[in-house]
């Protein structure tokens, strides 16, 4: 696990003001990615897998749109820029009379540019995340305590993003690990490979959407005279009304988690039945393009100001995992309660 990072306590107790809100409430876990060297036995972000060496690796066998990317690249290439970026920002750092570009940098930029040939046939799934049942809670099938996700680093017909597989596995059984797991000869853009990243979960509480309130609740939220006890300064700062507070700062963490509530930003809600059993799907993990945005700033973690972990060279603020999802939406993973092992859903929000 990485360092400690604590949610600041929301500017109201919403509860108070709105007690129906109370049997609403579900545990939601922050999971805080930040830049690390994971191993197979931590949870993480674009880290190794824990993964049997006699199973075969996921492959995605659907077509991808050649012309999705005017250039592809390796995920060697992106490492390279990625490394070669954060080198130069660093020697910069130490002396701003340093060159901005080592004629090795711009040999390897010049390189990276051009592209790799297109590739035709089975792509290798890329490792997004990994989830141990003992630092995350979260639900699994019996006999598992491990979640790996996958994704195939193109977008597919009808599906801006990439398309994820789940892999549920009891740890204890993986006694020979896949030391060298194939990767995809290219990539259709950079922000499909996750920086690798620890994570320092942290529980919060989640409220639903406001457009998933009970009808006569979500007038209320409506109805300024309720807020009228509520002290403007305490939210001015960072919302326009109450509104606009409830739905930025009060009822669903943004970032990286498990658990909680559906967001349902940009669209209104839609049903998620399991595609096996009819079960309304619950959110299992949301893959975030960021911890947190300009509307958000209250859940920016206490430790974060006199400790702040700079996202990469390039990235958005409270980009740690380099993944960007639809110009910076968030893919959240589905899962069905009566079985996890059921089909799981995607919805872009």
């Amino acid at each position: 696990m990485n360092a400690t990072f604590t949610t600041p306590p929301r500017p109201f107790d919403i509860t108070a003001l709105f007690p129906q809100l109370v049997p609403l409430a579900r545990s939601a876990t922050r999971l805080h990615p930040r830049p690390g060297s994971p191993t197979v036995h931590d949870s993480s972000v674009g880290g190794p897998l824990l993964w049997p060496a006699d199973e075969p690796w996921p492959h995605c066998d659907e077509p991808h749109d050649r012309h999705a990317s005017q250039t592809v690249h390796s995920p060697d290439d992106v490492r390279l820029l990625r490394r070669d970026l954060a080198a130069a920002e660093e020697r910069l750092r130490l002396d701003p009379e340093a060159p901005e570009v080592t004629p090795e940098e711009r040999e390897n930029w010049e390189r990276i540019k051009v592209g790799r040939p297109w590739f035709d046939g089975p792509v290798p799934l890329l490792p997004v995340a990994q989830l141990y049942a003992r630092d995350v809670p979260f639900p699994c099938p019996p006999d598992a305590d491990l979640l790996q996700v996958l994704w195939c680093p193109f977008d597919h017909a009808g599906r801006a993003h990439p398309t994820t597989a789940l892999f549920w596995r009891s740890s204890a059984t993986v006694t020979d690990v896949l030391d060298a797991p194939p990767e995809p000869p290219v990539i259709q853009s950079q922000c499909y490979l996750p920086e690798p990243c620890l994570f320092s979960p942290e529980q919060v509480t989640d409220y639903p959407n406001p457009s998933e309130l009970p009808e006569e609740l979500g007038a209320q939220l409506e109805d300024m005279s309720r807020w009228a006890s509520v002290d403007p300064a305490l939210y001015s700062d960072y919302a326009y009304d109450p509104g606009e507070l409830y739905l930025n700062n009060l009822c669903h963490a943004p970032g990286w988690k498990t658990g909680g509530w559906t967001r349902w930003d940009p669209t209104d809600p839609v049903d998620r039945p399991c595609p096996e059993c009819g079960t309304d799907e619950v959110p299992l993990l949301t893959i975030a393009s960021s911890e947190w945005d300009g509307g958000s700033g209250t859940w920016i973690a206490e430790e974060e100001p006199t400790n702040p972990a700079p996202p990469p060279l390039g990235a958005r603020d409270g980009n740690f995992t380099l993944i960007d999802i639809v110009g910076g939406h968030n893919l959240q993973l589905h899962a069905c309660p009566a079985d996890p092992s059921h089909p799981h859903v995607e919805l872009i929000q």
